[in-house]
Protein backbone atom coordinates (compact mmCIF):
# COMPACT_ATOMS: atom_id res chain seq x y z
CA UNK A 1 0.00 0.00 0.00
CA UNK A 2 1.16 3.53 -0.73
CA UNK A 3 -1.20 5.34 1.62
CA UNK A 4 0.60 6.49 4.79
CA UNK A 5 0.15 4.56 8.01
CA UNK A 6 -0.44 6.36 11.29
CA UNK A 7 0.91 4.72 14.44
CA UNK A 8 0.24 6.14 17.88
CA UNK A 9 2.12 5.47 21.08
CA UNK A 10 -0.13 4.37 23.94
CA UNK A 11 2.34 3.52 26.71
CA UNK A 12 6.05 3.68 27.37
CA UNK A 13 6.22 1.41 30.42
CA UNK A 14 4.10 -0.59 32.83
CA UNK A 15 2.36 1.98 35.00
CA UNK A 16 2.13 4.72 32.37
CA UNK A 17 -0.90 7.04 32.33
CA UNK A 18 -4.01 5.12 31.36
CA UNK A 19 -5.84 8.23 30.07
CA UNK A 20 -3.02 9.29 27.72
CA UNK A 21 -4.07 7.00 24.81
CA UNK A 22 -7.56 8.55 24.62
CA UNK A 23 -6.60 11.68 22.61
CA UNK A 24 -4.23 9.58 20.50
CA UNK A 25 -7.02 7.23 19.45
CA UNK A 26 -9.36 10.17 18.85
CA UNK A 27 -6.80 11.76 16.52
CA UNK A 28 -6.24 8.49 14.67
CA UNK A 29 -9.98 8.02 14.23
CA UNK A 30 -10.46 11.57 12.91
CA UNK A 31 -7.72 11.10 10.34
CA UNK A 32 -9.67 8.41 8.50
CA UNK A 33 -6.35 6.80 7.51
CA UNK A 34 -5.03 3.29 8.21
CA UNK A 35 -3.83 3.37 11.80
CA UNK A 36 -2.52 1.39 14.74
CA UNK A 37 -1.70 2.11 18.36
CA UNK A 38 1.10 0.36 20.22
CA UNK A 39 1.61 -0.28 23.93
CA UNK A 40 5.10 -0.89 25.29
CA UNK A 41 4.62 -2.01 28.90
CA UNK A 42 7.34 -4.60 29.40
CA UNK A 43 10.67 -3.91 31.09
CA UNK A 44 13.11 -6.63 32.16
CA UNK A 45 12.06 -6.60 35.80
CA UNK A 46 8.40 -6.28 34.80
CA UNK A 47 8.62 -9.57 32.94
CA UNK A 48 10.26 -11.34 35.89
CA UNK A 49 7.44 -10.16 38.15
CA UNK A 50 4.91 -11.36 35.58
CA UNK A 51 6.56 -14.79 35.54
CA UNK A 52 6.22 -14.95 39.29
CA UNK A 53 2.56 -13.86 39.14
CA UNK A 54 1.83 -16.56 36.56
CA UNK A 55 3.47 -19.23 38.74
CA UNK A 56 1.17 -18.22 41.58
CA UNK A 57 -1.96 -17.95 39.41
CA UNK A 58 -2.11 -19.46 35.89
CA UNK A 59 -4.72 -16.87 34.93
CA UNK A 60 -2.40 -13.93 35.62
CA UNK A 61 1.07 -12.95 34.50
CA UNK A 62 0.06 -10.22 32.07
CA UNK A 63 0.09 -6.42 32.41
CA UNK A 64 -1.77 -5.57 35.65
CA UNK A 65 -3.30 -2.42 34.13
CA UNK A 66 -4.43 -4.10 30.91
CA UNK A 67 -8.15 -3.58 31.46
CA UNK A 68 -7.65 0.02 32.61
CA UNK A 69 -5.51 0.74 29.55
CA UNK A 70 -7.90 -0.67 26.96
CA UNK A 71 -11.33 0.02 28.44
CA UNK A 72 -11.47 3.71 27.38
CA UNK A 73 -10.33 3.08 23.80
CA UNK A 74 -11.34 -0.45 22.79
CA UNK A 75 -14.70 0.43 21.26
CA UNK A 76 -13.36 3.32 19.21
CA UNK A 77 -10.39 1.30 17.97
CA UNK A 78 -12.62 -1.53 16.81
CA UNK A 79 -15.14 0.83 15.22
CA UNK A 80 -12.49 2.69 13.21
CA UNK A 81 -10.23 -0.23 12.35
CA UNK A 82 -7.37 1.01 14.51
CA UNK A 83 -5.16 -1.99 15.15
CA UNK A 84 -3.89 -2.53 18.70
CA UNK A 85 -0.45 -4.06 19.25
CA UNK A 86 1.03 -4.47 22.72
CA UNK A 87 3.56 -6.50 24.65
CA UNK A 88 1.13 -6.38 27.57
CA UNK A 89 0.86 -10.15 27.33
CA UNK A 90 4.10 -10.28 29.37
CA UNK A 91 4.48 -13.84 30.68
CA UNK A 92 0.97 -14.95 29.67
CA UNK A 93 -0.27 -13.60 26.32
CA UNK A 94 -3.10 -16.14 26.15
CA UNK A 95 -4.51 -15.00 29.50
CA UNK A 96 -4.19 -11.38 28.36
CA UNK A 97 -6.16 -12.18 25.22
CA UNK A 98 -8.86 -13.84 27.33
CA UNK A 99 -9.03 -10.73 29.52
CA UNK A 100 -9.52 -8.55 26.43
CA UNK A 101 -12.31 -10.81 25.21
CA UNK A 102 -14.01 -10.47 28.59
CA UNK A 103 -13.57 -6.71 28.45
CA UNK A 104 -15.16 -6.53 25.01
CA UNK A 105 -18.06 -8.76 26.06
CA UNK A 106 -18.72 -6.66 29.16
CA UNK A 107 -18.87 -3.56 26.96
CA UNK A 108 -21.31 -5.20 24.56
CA UNK A 109 -18.78 -5.20 21.71
CA UNK A 110 -18.41 -7.88 19.06
CA UNK A 111 -15.65 -10.35 19.86
CA UNK A 112 -12.44 -8.89 18.41
CA UNK A 113 -10.00 -10.96 16.38
CA UNK A 114 -7.07 -11.36 18.76
CA UNK A 115 -3.77 -13.00 17.90
CA UNK A 116 -1.04 -13.91 20.36
CA UNK A 117 2.68 -14.11 19.61
CA UNK A 118 4.57 -16.78 21.51
CA UNK A 119 8.02 -18.35 21.62
CA UNK A 120 10.04 -15.88 23.67
CA UNK A 121 10.04 -18.05 26.82
CA UNK A 122 13.36 -19.91 26.67
CA UNK A 123 12.54 -22.06 29.69
CA UNK A 124 10.03 -23.83 27.48
CA UNK A 125 12.74 -25.00 25.05
CA UNK A 126 16.04 -25.01 26.96
CA UNK A 127 17.34 -26.18 30.30
CA UNK A 128 18.50 -23.72 32.93
CA UNK A 129 22.06 -25.06 32.70
CA UNK A 130 22.13 -24.37 28.95
CA UNK A 131 20.73 -20.88 29.41
CA UNK A 132 23.35 -20.13 32.08
CA UNK A 133 26.09 -21.00 29.57
CA UNK A 134 24.67 -18.48 27.10
CA UNK A 135 24.91 -15.48 29.44
CA UNK A 136 27.44 -12.82 28.51
CA UNK A 137 27.50 -10.30 31.38
CA UNK A 138 26.58 -12.31 34.48
CA UNK A 139 27.55 -15.54 36.22
CA UNK A 140 24.46 -17.57 37.04
CA UNK A 141 26.37 -20.65 38.11
CA UNK A 142 24.57 -23.85 37.19
CA UNK A 143 21.41 -21.90 36.33
CA UNK A 144 19.29 -23.42 39.08
CA UNK A 145 18.29 -19.97 40.33
CA UNK A 146 16.96 -18.76 36.98
CA UNK A 147 13.31 -17.73 37.26
CA UNK A 148 12.82 -16.29 33.76
CA UNK A 149 14.65 -16.23 30.45
CA UNK A 150 13.06 -14.51 27.48
CA UNK A 151 14.36 -13.82 24.01
CA UNK A 152 13.60 -10.56 22.23
CA UNK A 153 11.49 -11.59 19.24
CA UNK A 154 11.19 -9.52 16.09
CA UNK A 155 8.29 -8.08 14.12
CA UNK A 156 7.60 -10.88 11.64
CA UNK A 157 4.89 -12.68 13.63
CA UNK A 158 3.17 -9.39 14.48
CA UNK A 159 3.07 -8.48 10.80
CA UNK A 160 1.78 -11.92 9.78
CA UNK A 161 -1.02 -11.77 12.35
CA UNK A 162 -2.09 -8.32 11.21
CA UNK A 163 -1.97 -9.33 7.56
CA UNK A 164 -4.22 -12.26 8.42
CA UNK A 165 -6.83 -9.92 9.87
CA UNK A 166 -5.97 -9.58 13.54
CA UNK A 167 -7.51 -6.51 15.15
CA UNK A 168 -5.42 -6.91 18.29
CA UNK A 169 -2.00 -8.54 18.60
CA UNK A 170 -0.79 -9.51 22.07
CA UNK A 171 2.87 -10.35 22.56
CA UNK A 172 5.22 -11.22 25.34
CA UNK A 173 8.86 -10.22 25.05
CA UNK A 174 9.55 -8.62 21.68
CA UNK A 175 12.03 -5.91 20.83
CA UNK A 176 10.36 -2.60 21.55
CA UNK A 177 10.67 -1.21 17.98
CA UNK A 178 9.05 -4.40 16.63
CA UNK A 179 5.71 -3.19 17.97
CA UNK A 180 5.74 -0.50 15.27
CA UNK A 181 7.73 -2.37 12.62
CA UNK A 182 5.09 -5.13 12.60
CA UNK A 183 2.21 -2.85 11.55
CA UNK A 184 4.51 -1.07 9.08
CA UNK A 185 5.50 -4.33 7.39
CA UNK A 186 1.92 -5.57 7.28
CA UNK A 187 0.74 -2.28 5.79
CA UNK A 188 3.38 -1.78 3.10
CA UNK A 189 4.15 -5.43 2.38
CA UNK A 190 7.91 -4.93 2.23
CA UNK A 191 10.33 -7.84 2.09
CA UNK A 192 12.17 -9.04 5.19
CA UNK A 193 15.52 -8.52 3.47
CA UNK A 194 14.88 -4.91 2.43
CA UNK A 195 17.24 -3.67 5.09
CA UNK A 196 16.83 0.09 4.62
CA UNK A 197 13.05 -0.21 4.83
CA UNK A 198 13.32 -2.42 7.90
CA UNK A 199 15.65 0.16 9.40
CA UNK A 200 13.16 2.94 8.67
CA UNK A 201 10.33 1.07 10.39
CA UNK A 202 12.62 0.22 13.30
CA UNK A 203 13.61 3.87 13.71
CA UNK A 204 9.92 4.78 13.84
CA UNK A 205 9.43 2.17 16.55
CA UNK A 206 12.38 3.45 18.52
CA UNK A 207 10.96 6.98 18.46
CA UNK A 208 7.53 5.84 19.70
CA UNK A 209 8.45 3.08 22.13
CA UNK A 210 8.89 5.29 25.20
CA UNK A 211 5.64 7.19 24.88
CA UNK A 212 5.85 10.81 26.00
CA UNK A 213 9.65 10.87 26.06
CA UNK A 214 9.63 12.06 22.44
CA UNK A 215 6.91 14.65 23.09
CA UNK A 216 8.76 16.48 25.85
CA UNK A 217 8.29 14.29 28.91
CA UNK A 218 11.82 13.05 29.57
CA UNK A 219 13.14 16.13 27.79
CA UNK A 220 11.80 18.67 30.29
CA UNK A 221 14.34 20.56 32.43
CA UNK A 222 12.99 23.90 33.77
CA UNK A 223 15.04 26.90 32.74
CA UNK A 224 17.06 24.79 30.33
CA UNK A 225 14.47 22.97 28.25
CA UNK A 226 11.02 24.27 29.13
CA UNK A 227 8.00 22.18 28.13
CA UNK A 228 4.45 23.59 28.32
CA UNK A 229 1.48 21.61 29.60
CA UNK A 230 3.45 18.70 30.99
CA UNK A 231 0.49 17.72 33.20
CA UNK A 232 -1.42 16.78 30.04
CA UNK A 233 1.52 15.80 27.84
CA UNK A 234 0.40 14.35 24.54
CA UNK A 235 1.60 10.93 23.45
CA UNK A 236 3.24 10.63 20.03
CA UNK A 237 1.88 9.79 16.61
CA UNK A 238 4.08 8.80 13.67
CA UNK A 239 2.80 9.48 10.16
CA UNK A 240 4.74 6.88 8.21
CA UNK A 241 5.03 7.10 4.43
CA UNK A 242 6.15 4.43 2.01
CA UNK A 243 9.04 6.55 0.69
CA UNK A 244 11.17 6.19 3.82
CA UNK A 245 10.02 9.35 5.56
CA UNK A 246 7.93 9.91 8.66
CA UNK A 247 6.56 12.83 10.62
CA UNK A 248 6.47 12.66 14.42
CA UNK A 249 3.63 14.68 15.95
CA UNK A 250 1.05 14.53 18.75
CA UNK A 251 -2.69 15.14 19.15
CA UNK A 252 -3.90 18.72 18.92
CA UNK A 253 -4.81 20.28 22.24
CA UNK A 254 -2.43 18.19 24.31
CA UNK A 255 0.58 19.43 26.25
CA UNK A 256 4.24 18.85 25.59
CA UNK A 257 6.23 19.61 22.46
CA UNK A 258 7.56 17.81 19.43
CA UNK A 259 10.73 19.50 18.21
CA UNK A 260 13.95 18.58 16.48
CA UNK A 261 15.54 18.49 19.93
CA UNK A 262 13.01 16.11 21.51
CA UNK A 263 13.19 13.80 18.50
CA UNK A 264 16.99 13.86 18.45
CA UNK A 265 17.20 12.99 22.13
CA UNK A 266 14.83 10.05 21.74
CA UNK A 267 16.53 8.83 18.57
CA UNK A 268 19.82 8.52 20.47
CA UNK A 269 18.22 7.18 23.65
CA UNK A 270 19.68 3.83 24.74
CA UNK A 271 21.56 3.34 21.47
CA UNK A 272 25.00 1.94 22.24
CA UNK A 273 26.36 2.54 18.72
CA UNK A 274 24.45 4.90 16.38
CA UNK A 275 25.96 3.12 13.37
CA UNK A 276 25.10 -0.37 14.60
CA UNK A 277 21.98 -0.62 16.73
CA UNK A 278 21.20 -4.32 16.92
CA UNK A 279 17.59 -5.48 16.72
CA UNK A 280 16.11 -8.90 15.88
CA UNK A 281 15.04 -7.70 12.43
CA UNK A 282 17.82 -5.43 11.22
CA UNK A 283 20.99 -3.62 12.25
CA UNK A 284 19.94 0.03 12.33
CA UNK A 285 22.29 2.87 11.34
CA UNK A 286 21.07 6.34 12.32
CA UNK A 287 24.27 8.26 11.51
CA UNK A 288 22.75 9.64 8.30
CA UNK A 289 19.30 10.41 9.69
CA UNK A 290 18.06 13.92 8.98
CA UNK A 291 15.65 15.62 11.38
CA UNK A 292 13.87 18.80 10.37
CA UNK A 293 10.92 20.86 11.54
CA UNK A 294 7.78 20.41 9.44
CA UNK A 295 5.39 22.72 11.29
CA UNK A 296 4.22 23.21 14.85
CA UNK A 297 4.77 19.99 16.80
CA UNK A 298 5.70 18.24 13.58
CA UNK A 299 9.17 16.87 12.84
CA UNK A 300 10.16 15.01 9.69
CA UNK A 301 12.67 12.15 9.97
CA UNK A 302 14.47 10.56 6.99
CA UNK A 303 17.66 8.71 6.19
CA UNK A 304 17.67 5.57 8.34
CA UNK A 305 19.89 2.86 6.91
CA UNK A 306 20.03 -0.86 7.63
CA UNK A 307 22.18 -3.95 7.34
CA UNK A 308 21.43 -7.65 7.65
CA UNK A 309 20.02 -8.79 10.99
CA UNK A 310 22.32 -10.40 13.59
CA UNK A 311 22.82 -14.16 13.69
CA UNK A 312 21.75 -14.33 17.33
CA UNK A 313 18.90 -12.97 19.44
CA UNK A 314 19.32 -11.16 22.70
CA UNK A 315 17.66 -12.60 25.79
CA UNK A 316 17.22 -11.31 29.31
CA UNK A 317 17.83 -13.85 32.05
CA UNK A 318 16.48 -13.21 35.55
CA UNK A 319 17.43 -14.88 38.82
CA UNK A 320 15.98 -14.36 42.25
CA UNK A 321 18.02 -11.93 44.31
CA UNK A 322 16.19 -12.45 47.56
CA UNK A 323 14.33 -9.57 49.15
CA UNK A 324 14.75 -5.83 49.48
CA UNK A 325 13.68 -4.52 52.85
CA UNK A 326 13.17 -0.80 53.38
CA UNK A 327 12.30 1.17 56.46
CA UNK A 328 12.12 4.93 57.00
CA UNK A 329 11.69 7.24 59.96
CA UNK A 330 11.55 11.04 60.13
CA UNK A 331 13.26 13.46 62.50
CA UNK A 332 12.29 17.11 62.74
CA UNK A 333 13.23 20.21 64.64
CA UNK A 334 16.61 21.32 66.04
CA UNK A 335 19.47 18.87 65.49
CA UNK A 336 17.29 16.69 63.23
CA UNK A 337 20.24 15.57 61.11
CA UNK A 338 22.35 14.70 64.19
CA UNK A 339 19.54 12.59 65.63
CA UNK A 340 19.05 10.84 62.28
CA UNK A 341 22.78 10.06 62.10
CA UNK A 342 22.66 8.69 65.62
CA UNK A 343 19.65 6.55 64.77
CA UNK A 344 21.47 5.15 61.73
CA UNK A 345 24.45 4.29 63.88
CA UNK A 346 22.25 2.53 66.41
CA UNK A 347 20.61 0.37 63.75
CA UNK A 348 23.90 -0.39 62.02
CA UNK A 349 25.56 -1.47 65.27
CA UNK A 350 22.64 -3.68 66.25
CA UNK A 351 22.56 -5.41 62.87
CA UNK A 352 26.32 -5.98 62.92
CA UNK A 353 26.48 -7.34 66.45
CA UNK A 354 23.59 -9.69 65.73
CA UNK A 355 25.24 -11.05 62.62
CA UNK A 356 23.00 -9.70 59.88
CA UNK A 357 24.35 -11.55 56.80
CA UNK A 358 23.07 -9.28 54.03
CA UNK A 359 23.90 -5.91 52.55
CA UNK A 360 22.73 -2.70 54.17
CA UNK A 361 22.58 0.94 53.17
CA UNK A 362 21.59 4.10 55.04
CA UNK A 363 20.46 7.37 53.49
CA UNK A 364 19.54 10.71 54.99
CA UNK A 365 16.92 11.72 52.46
CA UNK A 366 17.23 15.42 51.78
CA UNK A 367 20.88 15.43 52.87
CA UNK A 368 22.80 12.80 50.90
CA UNK A 369 20.16 10.51 49.49
CA UNK A 370 21.55 10.59 45.95
CA UNK A 371 25.32 10.42 46.42
CA UNK A 372 25.60 8.54 49.72
CA UNK A 373 27.19 5.11 49.64
CA UNK A 374 26.62 1.91 51.61
CA UNK A 375 29.29 2.80 54.12
CA UNK A 376 27.96 6.28 54.77
CA UNK A 377 31.36 7.85 54.14
CA UNK A 378 29.80 11.01 52.72
CA UNK A 379 28.14 11.88 55.99
CA UNK A 380 31.09 13.19 57.97
CA UNK A 381 31.67 16.37 55.99
CA UNK A 382 28.06 17.24 55.26
CA UNK A 383 26.72 20.73 55.86
CA UNK A 384 24.00 20.90 58.45
CA UNK A 385 20.57 19.90 57.25
CA UNK A 386 17.40 21.87 57.65
CA UNK A 387 14.71 21.33 60.22
CA UNK A 388 13.68 17.88 59.06
CA UNK A 389 15.27 14.78 57.56
CA UNK A 390 14.17 11.25 56.79
CA UNK A 391 16.37 8.29 57.58
CA UNK A 392 16.11 5.34 55.19
CA UNK A 393 17.48 1.85 55.73
CA UNK A 394 17.69 -0.58 52.82
CA UNK A 395 18.78 -4.20 53.28
CA UNK A 396 19.07 -7.12 50.88
CA UNK A 397 19.34 -10.84 51.58
CA UNK A 398 17.86 -14.15 50.42
CA UNK A 399 16.39 -14.92 53.87
CA UNK A 400 13.04 -13.15 54.23
CA UNK A 401 13.03 -13.47 58.02
CA UNK A 402 16.38 -11.72 58.31
CA UNK A 403 15.19 -8.88 56.07
CA UNK A 404 12.01 -8.39 58.10
CA UNK A 405 14.00 -8.49 61.33
CA UNK A 406 16.36 -5.81 60.02
CA UNK A 407 13.56 -3.43 59.07
CA UNK A 408 11.96 -3.86 62.50
CA UNK A 409 15.08 -2.29 63.98
CA UNK A 410 13.95 1.01 62.51
CA UNK A 411 10.50 0.55 64.02
CA UNK A 412 12.09 0.00 67.44
CA UNK A 413 13.59 3.49 67.28
CA UNK A 414 10.18 4.89 68.25
CA UNK A 415 10.83 4.38 71.97
CA UNK A 416 14.44 3.17 72.04
CA UNK A 417 15.63 6.51 70.72
CA UNK A 418 17.00 8.89 69.74
CA UNK A 419 14.36 11.49 70.46
CA UNK A 420 11.60 12.66 68.19
CA UNK A 421 11.39 9.97 65.54
CA UNK A 422 8.10 9.31 63.79
CA UNK A 423 6.30 8.23 60.67
CA UNK A 424 7.89 4.82 60.27
CA UNK A 425 7.23 3.02 56.99
CA UNK A 426 8.35 -0.54 56.24
CA UNK A 427 8.22 -2.58 53.04
CA UNK A 428 9.53 -5.83 51.61
CA UNK A 429 9.92 -6.44 47.88
CA UNK A 430 11.22 -9.41 45.86
CA UNK A 431 14.47 -8.62 44.04
CA UNK A 432 15.58 -9.92 40.65
CA UNK A 433 19.03 -9.75 39.11
CA UNK A 434 19.28 -9.75 35.34
CA UNK A 435 21.88 -10.64 32.78
CA UNK A 436 21.98 -10.80 29.00
CA UNK A 437 22.54 -13.72 26.67
CA UNK A 438 23.08 -14.19 22.95
CA UNK A 439 20.84 -17.03 21.85
CA UNK A 440 21.25 -18.97 18.59
CA UNK A 441 18.23 -18.17 16.43
CA UNK A 442 17.51 -21.83 15.80
CA UNK A 443 16.81 -22.29 19.54
CA UNK A 444 13.94 -19.77 19.38
CA UNK A 445 10.73 -20.77 17.63
CA UNK A 446 8.44 -17.76 17.39
CA UNK A 447 4.83 -18.46 16.46
CA UNK A 448 1.49 -16.68 16.35
CA UNK A 449 -2.10 -17.89 16.48
CA UNK A 450 -5.61 -16.55 16.83
CA UNK A 451 -7.25 -16.94 20.23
Amino acid sequence: MTEPLLVGGGAGFSGDRVDAPIPVVAALARSGRPAAIIFETLAERTLALAQRARSENPGRGYEPQLEAILAPILAECLAHGIRIVGNFGAANPTAAAAAIHRLAAAAGLPAPRIAVVEGDDLLAVAGRDEIARWTTDADFGDGSGIVAANAYLGAREIAQALAAGAEIVVTGRVADPALVLGPVMAHFGWGWDEWDRLAFGTAAGHLLECGAQVTGGYFADPGMKDVPGLDEVGFPIAEIAGDGSMVITKPDGTGGIVSTATVTEQLLYEIHDPARYLTPDVVLDVTEVEIEAAGRDRVRVTGARGRARPDTLKATVCVSGGFLGEAEISYAGPHAAERARLAAGVVRDRLRTRGFPGRMRFDLIGVASVFGDDGGTYWAGLPQAGEDVRLRLAVNHTDRDWVERATREVLSLYCCGPAGGGGVRQSLTPVFHTGSAYVPRERVQATWRFV
